[in-house]
């Protein structure tokens, strides 16, 4: 087994005294598993690919929010024009006194939530932020680190207003169209969805919103409903004893033959060989 990929303060901070910096990754390429001396926040722009957190996959696309604690590994895959930033921070360093662990979820907590979405309107406004804090971090002025904490502390706050559950369609009801569907999606992994349907509903174009979907995620409705499905297939099936045919069930499969063809065609193993694999390596 090789030795762990641990990114190191040194190589990403100007300073020992900055505690706050920006991260571009335009694109993310594929990226080994890590853990950091460092926390991060990671905001996702447009595109998609497969992030894995602490053994986790996630199908990530426009609007995933993930708070990584050092001691996370992670990890990308399958990425297609994949954009993010990366907000790297070090507690340690943080002098402001602010209750810094009731805006960033797992700063003082063994167990959290890891990952939320961000509406159309809260990426607005933090992308805002996020640049005035890329400029100052960049800053050699003896007031620089202080500013770029300052700006630190607003982003953290503005990401705890706009911020909501994937799962939670009230949380995006006044949310744009794209908004409402990739929630919508995320509240369907066990059941049926019909995006003609949801159009219906929502009074508008499905050509239009299927155009809109695929410019911004890289994907197609049905191929990202997919991927999210056979990710919370990954994670049942390391984590608990269902059998195959249940986990299918709550997976949105109805026939447990075409879960397993479909698994297999997007993993490259059948359900039962993955799961094998993935509780040894663990």
């Amino acid at each position: 087994m090789g030795v762990p990929l641990i990114l190191r303060k040194a190589d990403f901070f100007a300073n020992a005294g900055q505690a706050v910096a920006v991260a571009d990754r335009y694109p993310q390429n594929v990226f080994a598993e890590h853990t950091h001396e460092f926390c991060e926040l990671v905001l996702v722009w447009r595109g998609n690919g497969l992030h894995v957190l602490n053994d986790r996959p996630y199908r990530i696309t426009r609007g995933d929010l993930f708070y990584i604690r050092a001691e996370d590994k992670h990890s990308y895959a399958s990425v297609n024009d994949l954009v993010l930033q990366n907000v790297i921070y070090c507690p340690d360093r943080l002098k402001l006194n602010i209750d810094w662990g009731a805006a960033i979820p797992g700063f003082n907590e063994v167990h959290h939530k890891p990952h939320w979405r961000l509406s159309s309107n809260g990426m607005t406004h933090v992308r805002q932020v996020i640049t005035q804090l890329e400029q100052e971090s960049q800053k050699a002025d003896p007031l620089a680190n202080e500013m770029a904490e300052l700006l630190f502390a607003q982003l953290v706050i503005t990401l705890k207003r706009y911020r909501y559950a994937i799962d939670n369609p009230s949380a995006s009801e006044q949310e744009a169209l794209l908004d409402k569907l990739i929630t919508t999606l995320a509240g369907s992994l066990n059941r049926s969805f019909v995006l003609e349907k949801f159009c219906e509903q929502a009074q508008c174009s499905e050509r239009t919103l299927r155009q809109q979907f695929r410019t911004q995620t890289g994907m197609t409705v049905n191929h990202y409903l997919r991927q999210l499905r056979i990710c919370h297939a990954q994670y049942l099936l390391q984590h608990t004893e269902l059998m195959v045919s249940e986990v299918a069930m709550r997976c949105g499969f109805e026939d447990s033959n075409y879960f397993s063809v479909v698994f297999n065609r997007e993993v490259g193993m059948t359900p039962v060989q993955w799961r094998h694999r993935s509780r040894k390596a663990a």
